[in-house]
């Protein structure tokens, strides 16, 4: 999937169908005098409804309709017939996808499951027929209730990236290479900051046909959390991720540094998100020989004594096996 083609952020404009009116028929029938009333209800307006679909990963078909409209329940006839209701309209989303009110911007739910149903709006009810105002003083009511009108309004859909692990690095760290070299994405690649710009998925293949799913989360740099580059539009997708793979290239300056920074960010956005599992990883050491990774393990363990780490390089596959192994058993401890 192209950059382009990965919409994670939309407003539409959804409207729920109006109820039909009640029927205010007065029996006719050759030889029956004084029938009596016998309209029935209208029928109720469309609901516009939310359905969950695993197949989608990305909200891009909404770029081509931002307009839902349910259909009108239709009148009550003769004979105490109910109109029939309102055409429901379904809206698919990925799963993952965050339903707010657009005008006050709060969580309406949240869609995770597949074939999982949420009524956004409902319908309105249909009015009752004369058949129901009938009484032994009032036999020949000659009125019935309206139907109700629907509703409308705008809603954003936000999705945020469902993933077993999510890649968290400063730009250019190498998240984008390490997920081609362990799954059959293709991301952009290249030798410069930010090449990545939106979210990239890819499954990544165990042994005895087991798998699990990494995202490419885009580069965060200090202060995303008050919004400096992207801000909030790349961290709520790590919101999602089951575990959290840290990517500090070998050639930094000062790894534990770069850890607390990214670690920090994550902690002013979400503190919940410190709650997940994390594992270090060194990446781009095929630019080290062996010694020099023994010396840098040396420094690493009091640094990182309580979280995992590891050195790989993702362009000579060193150690990309045995990260598959460690983070399989992290997912299923």
């Amino acid at each position: 999937m192209t950059e382009g083609n990965f919409v994670d952020y939309v407003k539409v404009h959804v409207s729920s169908g109006n109820g039909g009116k009640g029927s205010a028929h007065l029996h006719r029938e050759k030889y029956v005098a004084k029938g009596g009333p016998d309209g029935g209800d209208g029928g109720r307006g469309g609901h516009v409804i939310v359905r969950g679909n695993k197949n989608l990963w990305t909200l891009y078909h909404f770029k081509f309709q931002r307009h839902f409209k349910a259909g009108h329940g239709e009148h009550g006839g003769k004979s105490r017939s109910t109109g029939a209701d309102g055409t429901d309209v379904y809206m698919e989303v990925p799963l993952g996808t965050v339903v707010r009110d657009t005008e006050t911007n709060n969580i309406l739910f949240e869609i995770t499951e597949d074939q999982e149903e949420r009524i956004l709006l409902e319908g309105g009810m249909g009015g009752r027929g004369n058949w129901h105002f009938r009484t032994a003083t009032n036999q020949t009511p000659r009125y019935a209730q309206p139907g109700i009108p629907g509703q409308d309004t705008q809603v954003t859909l936000e999705l945020k990236v469902l993933a077993d692990v999510g890649l968290v690095g400063f730009p250019n760290a190498g998240k984008s290479t390490l997920l081609s070299a362990m799954t059959s994405a293709k991301p952009k690649i290249a030798d410069y900051e930010f090449t990545t710009l939106k979210p990239n998925l890819g499954i990544v293949e165990y042994r005895d046909f087991q798998s699990f799913v990494m995202a490419d989360i885009p580069g965060i740099i200090e202060g995303a959390a008050e919004g400096k580059g992207l801000g909030h539009y790349f961290l709520r997708h790590i919101e999602r991720n089951a575990t959290l793979l840290f990517l500090i290239p070998a050639d930094s300056k000062d790894i534990s540094q770069e850890y607390n920074i990214l670690l920090g960010e994550l902690e002013r956005y979400n503190p919940e998100l410190l709650d997940k599992n994390r594992f270090v990883v060194i990446s781009k050491c095929d630019m080290l020989d062996a010694e020099l990774i023994e010396e840098m393990n040396e420094d690493m363990k009091e640094d990182f004594k309580d979280v995992p780490y590891m050195f790989i390089s993702s362009v000579s596959g060193l150690g990309i096996q045995t990260l598959k192994d460690k983070l399989w058993l992290l997912l299923n401890e």
